[in-house]
């Protein structure tokens, strides 16, 4: 691992969160005139990445797109660098943890996530993913975005109870590298739709199956699709075998079963049309069975367990 920089552009960094196969990720601060401080997320892509000129083409072009995004879900994009040879991405500083730590946490204690937190978190998700299908460019034209790594990594949840979606875009990119093909989807496969392993075209209902199978082990406490080897993963999506949830969580009442096998079915007509859909699905469950919940309960829960004071 690289000795992480004092700076990356105007960015002094000050320590290292993360570092993948893509690209190394740094918390950092930007200061200016009067005191003024920012805190933010500096992702910068890998030197042996950086290199491939068809990433780097599809990487500029998605983070101009996804830079337009400005919602309450999403972290929001400042700006896209280069420091001579490396690319960076400065995005807002989310403290928190990922969707990945609960499910690690919640497995090794052989439990699924209160229901009502669940469907708190995966409607925040669909809002954030409706937003950003609808969003237009300034003159009224469909940006089109989809962003095709749903994951438990690039959903983050703060201390304070946000939710926030990361990484719009960086997929597209990815998938455009042959280079990056192998060290970076390894490990997203089981978070795919079955078109997407397919190779087919994609449009906002694969997002909204990868929002499912997030959805299905907060609420059940299982991997769904992720087997021992990429082959038997690859083949487990292909297939789209979805076990009843109810038989994994008697918890799980028939309402919001039916949400969730509609958010996974293979069938790309039987699935939810859209994310406003299936948030509107859960609005509604949540109504009706009195599971109301906010986010400032969720802030207190994250607080308590990952003992942030």
């Amino acid at each position: 691992m690289t000795t992480a920089p004092d700076k990356i552009g105007p960015y002094e960094v000050l320590e290292r969160i993360s570092a993948g196969g893509m690209a190394e990720v740094y918390k950092a601060k930007l200061t200016g005139a009067d005191s003024f401080e920012r805190l933010v997320a500096i992702k910068r892509i890998l030197p042996h990445i950086a290199r491939d000129p068809n990433f780097i083409a599809m990487f500029q072009a998605e983070a101009k797109l996804a830079v337009q995004l400005q919602h309450g879900n999403i972290a929001q994009i400042y700006q896209l660098g280069r420091q001579d040879d490396a690319f960076y991405i400065a995005l807002e500083y989310v403290e928190g943890r990922d969707v990945g730590a609960l499910l690690d946490l919640h497995q090794k204690a052989g439990k699924s996530l209160p229901l009502a937190q669940a469907c708190y978190i995966i409607t925040r998700c669909a809002e954030g993913l409706d937003y950003a299908h609808n969003k237009k460019s300034d003159d009224g034209k469909p940006l089109n975005i989809i962003h095709r790594d749903i994951s438990p990594p690039n959903i983050l949840i703060s201390y304070e109870g946000e939710v926030k979606l990361i990484d719009f875009g960086l997929a597209k990119a990815t998938s455009s590298s042959v280079q990056t093909q192998a060290g970076v989807i390894k490990g997203k496969l089981a978070y795919m739709s079955p078109e997407q392993v397919r190779g087919a075209p994609l449009d906002a209902r694969s997002d909204v199956f990868a929002l499912g199978i997030v959805f299905f082990e907060l609420l059940t406490g299982r991997r769904l699709f992720r087997r021992d080897s990429d082959i038997e993963t690859f083949e487990s999506v292909r297939q789209c075998k979805v076990p009843r949830p109810s038989e994994v969580n008697p918890a799980i009442p028939a309402p919001l079963e039916h949400i969730l096998l509609r958010s996974l079915a293979r069938s790309l007509d039987d699935r939810y049309p859209s994310a406003a859909a299936l948030a509107e699905a859960l609005r509604e469950f949540v109504f009706t069975h009195q599971l109301r919940y906010r986010g400032d309960q969720l802030g207190a829960w994250m607080r308590q367990i990952f003992r942030k004071n």
